[in-house]
């Protein structure tokens, strides 16, 4: 039976831990730390996740702006505005809520946001940062991936390392983050999957990490005897969360599971809150 990498937990201590360099970084700098938040629409599941990032936010002493604009906002228009948000020496930090609508490329509007303000790290300066391994502001997801391998306490020197799900935002990084640690990392994606070849790379990882968004994708059975499992995805099935990967038998063969939710979301919304400070320190 596999032990419980539980988010909410390791969350807590790095939040502990903020909230003293906050206070710090407000007495010396005597600023206010903000954080600017652009929400284009109206969307349940991203109106919740704002609300866990305010609720976090000022629960460490920072404040949070929300800026919402109407669903036919122009690309032009969201980049002026983003740009004025570069100029404001209040705002410390930038995040673009996602999904945007179809006319808005996400891709080019995060290339606007200065790299020093980028709290989700995904700016290309910042991504670049990570292939030499210099980067300040990482990935908010990955990030949080690589604290709950740390709680495991697991060597990943050598180690082979299965990452389902190829994102910009998720496997790209993490993919790189594990490989500055000298782990063994395989990448698969949808292409792996039609090739027939997905269950043969997962039976063979000793840590496996899936960020694809589909409900138990991955089998339970799949998982090798020992394995560490962490689960990004969040899928709604009926009236349950679940994760990609079928928990209640991959529990029984891993050393180490996320549970969804509350494995790896409680810790993406403290790293946020760790880039905003980072990039706070960046901008002095």
């Amino acid at each position: 039976m596999a032990n419980l990498l539980e988010g909410k937990t390791i969350s807590a201590r790095i939040k502990g831990d903020l909230k003293r360099e906050i206070s710090n970084l407000k007495s010396e700098l005597k600023i206010a730390l903000k954080l600017s938040s652009i929400q284009v629409g109206d969307n349940p599941a991203v109106e919740a996740y704002i609300k866990s990032q305010k609720r976090v936010a000022e629960e460490l002493g920072i404040v949070y702006q929300l800026c919402k604009f109407n669903e036919d906002i122009s690309e032009s228009e969201l980049t002026e505005f983003i740009q004025r948000l570069n100029s404001d020496e209040s705002v410390n930090g930038i995040i673009i809520q996602l999904p945007l609508p179809p006319q808005i490329d996400y891709k080019r509007m995060s290339q606007f946001i200065l790299p020093e303000k980028d709290v989700e790290g995904v700016n290309p300066t910042n991504i670049g940062k990570i292939v030499f391994g210099k980067a300040k502001i990482l990935p908010c997801t990955p990030q949080a991936v690589m604290e709950l391998l740390k709680e495991t306490e697991i060597d990943l020197y050598g180690k082979e390392v299965v990452i389902v799900g190829h994102s910009e935002i998720v496997g790209k990084p993490l993919n790189l983050l594990l490989l500055d640690r000298f782990a063994t990392v395989t990448v698969c994606h949808i292409g792996t999957s039609q090739k027939g070849n997905l269950e043969e790379h997962v039976k063979r990882a000793e840590v496996l990490v899936v960020a694809v968004g589909k409900a138990h994708l991955i089998k339970g059975d799949w998982i090798k005897e020992g394995a560490v499992v962490i689960d990004v995805g969040i899928n709604r099935v009926g009236d349950r969360i679940v994760g990609d990967v079928e928990f209640e038998v991959a529990k029984e063969k891993a050393s180490w599971i996320t549970p969804v939710p509350g494995g790896v979301g409680p810790l993406t919304v403290t790293m946020l809150m760790r880039n905003l400070v980072e990039a706070v320190k960046l901008q002095s």
